[in-house]
């Protein structure tokens, strides 16, 4: 079997690629000329030169796939201008779903996100039938994935076979763009004086890869599957990376009104052009408490979260120190 993966050398795509080696996939990944090859430099896999917004390119990449798997995504959103968030995230999504039918691909798996989902109501959890409830300005981001998952939808009724996933916060090796990773190394740099009060679901990256497989031999298309692992506080959260980067927690929790008063100073600041640690769309959703609840994933794909979140911290801080991107005054503690 032969998977092409969009976005291939990215975390998740990275990983996946991983992991369909591992079980014996021949895997062709989708990158730019211009693409660093540090998160697959390892891997046994082809590689395909193009680009999601040039479909002319993605015709040649997916000749003899049986599955597409689309991880290309723009990611890093505080880094990023909105209409390129946009246009990868959307028009990236149209123009492969687009090119996957014309293509006869039996199935794609589209990677979209619990950002897809919104933000639950107090003392409620995220499930699969959670509409999308915020304002595009508000998370760009969130609405992009809502959007290129309505698109998927589009295409079913047409069709193709669509899986849709929704990761929650990652962490792993091969996060070498520092998608969720920076939140490993701010705490090892000693850069987080205080926590926000808020809460998010956190996974390893490989039970993430490991869900996509799943996903393509047993979802239903059409039907979204939260791919989540252990709902966490920040705090609790800050407790573990701290454990294993070898550096004091931070106690200090911030009121939430404090959090979102900042996230609109920050917004302020994002539309002045001055750079910033953290975008305002992360503030204000870290005073939220983003949980969710895995059951139907576990029900109909046979997904279960297998690695602790410590575990997952491990494994990318040493990523990250192999690399050179560890800061050397920290040191890991004890595995235990």
């Amino acid at each position: 079997m032969r998977a092409l993966i969009t976005g291939g050398t990215g975390f998740v795509g990275a990983n996946l690629a991983a992991y369909l080696r591992q079980q014996g996939w021949t895997v062709r990944i989708l990158r730019r000329a211009t693409s660093s090859l540090k998160a697959v430099e390892d891997l046994d896999v082809e590689h395909a030169i193009g680009d999601v917004l040039e479909p002319e390119s993605l015709r040649p990449a997916m000749v003899g796939c049986e599955a597409v798997f689309h991880t290309a995504a723009v990611s890093a959103y505080w880094r990023t201008p909105g209409a390129q968030i946009l246009r990868v995230n959307i028009e990236g999504t149209r123009n492969v779903l687009a090119v996957a039918r014309e293509m006869n691909v039996r199935r794609v798996v589209l990677t979209s996100s619990l950002a897809a989902l919104g933000v639950p109501a107090d003392g409620t959890l995220l499930t699969e039938d959670h509409p999308y409830n915020l304002p595009p300005g508000r998370f760009l981001y969130g609405y992009s994935k809502a959007m290129a998952e309505a698109i998927a939808r589009v295409f079913v009724a047409q069709g193709l076979e669509v899986v849709i996933v929704n990761p929650s916060v990652i962490l792993g090796p091969r996060d070498h763009h520092r998608i969720s990773g920076s939140l490993i190394l701010e705490m090892a740099r000693r850069r987080v004086p205080a926590l926000p009060p808020g809460g998010v679901n956190v996974v390893a990256v490989e039970d993430v890869a490991r869900g996509h497989l799943l996903a393509l031999l047993h979802g239903r298309s059409g039907e979204r599957y939260i791919l989540g692992g252990e709902n966490l506080t920040y705090r609790d959260l800050a407790q573990r990376i701290a454990e294993v980067v070898g550096v004091p927690a931070p106690q200090r929790v911030l009121p939430p009104q404090v959090v979102k008063t900042l996230a609109g100073a920050a917004r302020l600041a994002a539309a002045l052009g001055l750079p910033l640690p953290v975008g305002p769309d992360q503030l204000w959703l870290s005073a939220h408490v983003i949980w969710c609840d895995g059951r139907k994933a576990e029900a109909e794909l046979g997904y279960r979260p297998e690695i602790p979140v410590r575990e997952a911290i491990r494994r990318a801080w040493e990523w990250y120190q192999a690399h050179g991107e560890g800061p050397s005054r920290a040191s890991p503690a004890p595995s235990s």
